[in-house]
């Protein structure tokens, strides 16, 4: 009988993870996952098949399907860029004129995707224990997880590109290096922040009540 459940445990983890895996794909490869946008960087839903793995199966599972989200990133960069002026910053295979991508392209790419899972996951653990005596502790918990993983990939992203390429991403947008961070700045408020309020929106949204039922079966 043990054995019996924990392979049913294993095969419903595979399941959904496997269903999640496939809501990542098409968010990252059709245009369904991004948003109007300020700027070369795109606004992305892609992190939040992320955020719900993460809150759902565990931080390991949240961070394997951010590796699966920094692959396919990788591979949209590579090939069908969104953004051909700044692709250099996110695939070492993609240049522009002089500017060329490097190993940091791959640690932009891959590093913060992976840790919207690790965070999401430890803030949902650190939330629930932090709320467990309120009674309605459901939106701070899933809505906080959310907005922090989302506001993980924000801030990487664009820290990693102004600390490895602030010269080279200035000089493709047209701005002088010195107004590099006032343009960063703009850019969290006109995509980050949306995209975490999204997150955590979605996160309580869809995770809450699926925790419940997953939790009565």
């Amino acid at each position: 009988m043990a054995k019996s459940t924990t392979q049913r445990k294993k095969i419903l983890f595979l399941a959904q993870f496997s269903m999640l895996l496939a809501i990542e794909a098409i968010v990252c490869f059709t245009p369904l996952g991004s948003l109007p946008a300020l700027g070369p960087i795109v606004a992305t839903l892609s992190h939040i098949p992320v955020i719900i793995t993460a809150i759902l199966l565990g931080t390991g599972a949240g961070a394997a399907m951010g590796f699966a989200f920094g692959l396919f990133s990788f591979i949209v960069w590579t090939f069908t860029p969104p953004a051909a002026i700044v692709a250099f910053a996110f695939t070492p295979f993609y240049s522009l004129g002089a500017m060329h991508g490097n190993g940091w392209s791959l640690v932009i790419c891959f590093v913060p995707r992976i840790l919207v899972g690790v965070v999401t996951g430890l803030c949902f653990k650190f939330f629930t224990k932090l709320f467990a005596k309120l009674k309605k502790k459901d939106a701070f918990v899933y809505g906080l997880s959310g907005v922090f993983g989302s506001l993980t990939n924000t801030f990487l992203v664009l820290g990693g590109i102004f600390l490895f390429f602030g010269r080279e991403y200035a000089t493709a947008i047209g701005k002088s290096y010195d107004l590099l961070l006032g343009v960063i700045g703009t850019t969290i408020l006109t995509s980050g922040i949306p995209e975490a309020v999204i997150g955590g929106i979605l996160a309580y949204a869809i995770c809450r009540p699926l925790k419940k039922i997953l939790a009565k079966e």
